[in-house]
């Protein structure tokens, strides 16, 4: 049996309807190790400093997880203030930056940690002398 036009279209809103289009899963993530000389360095795509993906999938239990590293030079933004459906855990290791979460700003250093909940605006700035250089945690829906 042919399937026409008529009935090809047809089919269109089920398998929208269905996410059959696209694979929702994420990878699964088990239990390992990430040696940093096997994290890929790539340029922050404004040129304001590195990034090295380290993981990026769904935890046994469901949550969606990914984490990366950042060396943002001093002065500089990754991007301006945004939000999302996800939630994000800032540690910085070396520098000072500056994190603004709903409208109230933080001077941090290295040992520090910030958190932004799911949807609240927020942006990361490098306010010393030298790079700064943080782990960015972030969870739920990417």
């Amino acid at each position: 049996m042919a399937i026409g036009r008529r009935e090809l279209c047809s089919l269109f809103p089920a398998v929208l309807l269905s996410g059959a289009w696209v694979s929702s899963e994420s990878p699964s993530l088990s239990s390992a190790a990430f040696p940093f000389t096997d994290l890929q360095l790539r340029v922050n795509q404004n040129g304001s400093g590195d990034v090295r993906s380290i993981v990026k999938g769904a935890t046994p239990t469901g949550e969606q997880v990914e984490v990366h590293e950042t060396t943002l030079l001093s002065g500089r933004s990754p991007h301006p203030p945004h939000r999302h459906k996800h939630s994000e855990f800032w540690l910085i290791r070396e520098g000072t930056v500056e994190i603004t979460i709903s409208g109230k700003h933080y001077l941090l250093g290295p040992g520090s940690a910030a958190f932004a909940a799911s949807n609240d605006e927020h942006a990361i700035k490098s306010i010393g002398a030298t790079p700064a250089n943080y782990f960015v945690v972030a969870v739920g829906p990417m």
